[in-house]
């Protein structure tokens, strides 16, 4: 008995392990297949079965699939800006970029990436499952969009997250982290920052402009955020810009791509090109002579995949010619294959928790509480005269007027999804009051008069005279402002603007509607700074709500009646004038933005306000600092009010008596926090060295012993913008 159980068991164990690898050599047919062994081994495996072909082939953005070995098709061309765009599906739509940077909110912005990335992969498992494959359904997504918001006449500066190398920095680093996710293999989407680098328009000369700035510029504004990025939160990807710097296309550039890129930063994630922007190095800047040329060097500066059609498939060719091996190729093919694999795509199902993410992440609850808390949390209270705002609930009449009072399309920005559903201004406030209060509605004026077009204001205005108030919703939409767009309009040009002012139309209707003696309201929605002298100076309260999302309105109404309290800040400077603004072709920062403008500003980088009072007491921080070490900083902030609120903490750093270039003062820190009324709460900032070092004429950061000037408040220490909030200043001396 006992020999047969020993027999009975041998054969049981035998016929176990024996159908293991019966199964193993079943399902893995090719060793790039078997999930056990490293990314490398796979990757290099799967390189290796590859044709030259065959490897050009996955060099393009919309890669075949190769049937012969078992990858499918996959489309790099994903976009998830302010939630997963341009799919088929229905999907949250978040507040646009700009707007989400207003917030100065990184657990809102992480919170708001990591629903995208579920959302995506719903999508994408989704697609998996009917054999689809094309553009916008994978989950190599191509933001965020970290350009630095130089200039407010460029129509894209929505879809950055502002002036600041700081701010954009670090929010760009909190969406970063909130889309790949946390887990130790695999990621939940790939983030891609782009354009790198030195990009900010104008939009018509983008694929031929050659950009050419100082050391200084470069480092001390153009790059930082790009190294947080790559270096801080390792983005999986990067986006070369089409414009060329120094004399060489972005994609093609020595000092970008291989020298600090590749070398410095040590960036192994894959490179993609804009789309046609390899075809520019021939087309429009002219430094190559022809689509091999063009995409040989492309490829050796690192650039691996092409969002294109034409160029990257003379790669096949340029390899016969000699211009580069296909071992070179081997390199851009192993970093893109690497992304495929961490994304788990060649796993099985089950072995990915990812892909266990099915239909119900679309628009789930949480997802579009989180819209609508982003849109509240963005808008920022730019004026409120004798407290005019929040307005009563119990008004009898109420007349909302303006060009984007029911505009639809307008909160959802550009580079958007599609929601179920979208709130609009008026929708938001109708659903905000009661059967006892008229709410009536009026277009009134478009957003830009054209020439031959004539408007009474004054009749206009007569019509609503007799409303208790006027909620005028106008400012600019993204069929005016954004990428390479076929606009020209007065104050606008081929997705740019050519006059930040608000057009002269709406100004118009404004000094009508004015003229009543009725409280008027102006509800600004834009993607970039507009310069409002006479509004700022005239109407007793201003919003600027941006491209707000999804639920742009209810949070519109939310603060407009009281049931929110605003606490935005803006993430860009409002100049008062065009003359204000150095050329727009000129790239260098002097007199731009917050840190270098020595003008006044109508609203500074930073402001915002509250129906709340904060106050700042017991600064505490070193009189005197060595090199090379922490520093802490203190303060004791006050909800000094009966209402409760949130309140946006800012610090910032003014080098003073330096003999080198630097900023005026420079953002440092910031931390959103609710306070109830009377409540108080130490807030607690530690810089680093880095944070007191600047940037010399050559680019390299330094300590520089002298006194430096500390400030922390809800805005900048600057009295000269308009009803500034309070602020502590200390000074310290670095040894």
């Amino acid at each position: 008995m006992r020999k047969s159980a020993i027999v009975l068991f041998v054969v049981c164990v035998f016929g176990i392990f024996g159908f293991s690898v019966i199964k193993k050599e079943k399902i893995y047919a090719y060793k790039f297949q078997d999930p056990s062994l490293s990314i490398d081994e796979r990757v290099n495996d799967l390189i290796s079965k590859m044709t030259l072909d065959e490897k050009v082939g996955q060099m393009l953005n919309s890669a075949p699939a190769i049937e012969r070995l078992g990858v499918p098709a996959y489309n790099w061309w994903n976009e998830c800006l302010h939630g997963v765009a341009r799919t088929p599906f229905k999907v949250t739509v978040y507040p646009q970029a700009i707007a989400m940077a207003a917030t100065w909110d990184k657990n809102s912005i992480h919170a708001m990436a990591d629903y995208t990335a579920e959302e995506g992969r719903a999508i994408y498992n989704e697609s998996i499952k009917n054999d689809k494959h094309g553009i916008y359904l994978g989950l190599t997504y191509w933001t965020p969009n970290i350009n630095i918001f130089r200039d407010p006449r460029w129509g894209r500066g929505q879809e950055t997250y502002g002036e600041d190398p700081y701010l954009t920095g670090e929010i760009g680093k909190s969406f970063v982290s909130g889309l790949q996710g946390n887990d130790p293999k695999y990621l939940k989407a790939a983030g891609c920052a782009k354009h790198y680098a030195v990009h900010s328009g104008p939009e018509e000369l983008r694929h031929k402009f050659d950009t050419d700035i100082s050391d200084y510029d470069l480092w001390d504004t153009y790059l930082p955020a790009f190294r947080k990025l790559v270096v801080d939160a390792k983005v999986a990807g990067v986006m070369c810009a089409y414009n060329a710097f120094k004399g060489q296309p972005c994609c093609g550039s020595d000092l970008l791509m291989t020298s600090i890129l590749r070398d410095q930063w040590k960036f192994t994630g894959y490179v993609t090109s804009d789309c046609g922007g390899i075809d520019d190095f021939y087309k429009g800047h002219k430094t190559h002579t022809d689509a091999e040329a063009a995409a040989a060097d492309a490829i050796l500066h690192g650039t691996d995949v092409e969002c294109g059609k034409v160029t990257y498939k003379s790669l096949a060719q340029a390899v016969k010619d000699g211009r580069l091996t296909e071992k070179q190729l081997d390199i851009s093919l192993k970093r893109l294959f690497t992304t495929r694999f961490r994304l788990g795509m060649f796993d099985p199902t089950a072995a990915v928790k990812y892909n266990q993410i099915g239909k119900e992440a679309l628009e789930a609850p949480a997802h579009t509480a989180q819209s609508l808390k982003m849109a509240r949390q963005s808008i920022v209270l730019l004026k409120n005269a004798n407290h005019v705002l929040p307005l009563s609930k119990s008004l009898k009449k109420i007349a909302v007027l303006g060009p984007n009072a029911d505009n639809a399309l307008s909160v959802l920005g550009n580079y958007n999804g599609t929601p179920s559903h979208v709130v609009t201004a008026l929708e938001g406030i109708k659903a905000k009051l009661g059967p006892n209060t008229e709410v009536v509605y009026d277009k009134a004026v478009d957003f830009v008069r054209d020439s031959a077009q004539t408007v009474d204001y004054k009749a206009i205005a007569e019509k609503y005279k007799d409303a208790d108030a006027i909620i005028y919703v106008g400012g600019i939409a993204p069929q005016l402002e954004g990428e390479e767009m076929k606009v020209s309009k007065a104050g606008f040009h081929g997705g740019d603007r050519t006059s930040i002012l608000l057009p002269e139309t709406q100004t118009e209707l404004l000094k009508a509607l004015n003229a009543t003696g009725k409280p008027v309201v102006f509800v600004m929605m834009t993607g970039s700074a507009i310069a409002t002298p006479w509004e700022a100076q005239n109407l007793p309260a201003i919003l600027n709500a941006w491209y707000g999302g999804q639920a742009a309105g209810t949070a519109i109404a939310d603060v407009l009646f009281g049931d929110y309290n605003p606490a935005g800040r803006l993430p860009v400077t409002f100049y008062a004038s065009d003359k204000d603004l150095p050329s727009f072709t000129d790239y260098s920062m002097n007199n731009r933005t917050y840190r270098y403008f020595t003008g006044k500003p109508l609203y500074a980088f930073g402001y915002g306000l509250s129906f709340s009072n904060f106050t700042y007491t017991n600064m505490q921080l070193p009189a005197t600092l060595s090199r090379n070490k922490d520093i802490v900083v203190k303060a004791t902030v006050t909800n000094a009010s009966k209402r409760d609120g949130e309140e946006v903490v800012e610090l910032y750093l003014s080098h003073k008596g330096l003999k080198q270039k630097t900023a005026i003062r420079s953002l440092k820190g910031f931390n959103r926090i609710f306070l109830k009324a009377g409540e108080s709460r130490n807030v607690v900032f530690t810089l680093k060295p880095d944070d007191l070092a600047v940037v010399d004429e050559n680019g390299k950061l330094i300590e520089t012993a002298g006194k430096i000037e500390v400030s922390m408040g809800g805005s900048q220490p600057d009295i000269t913008t308009v009803a500034a909030k309070k602020t502590v200043s200390k000074t310290m001396t670095l040894l």
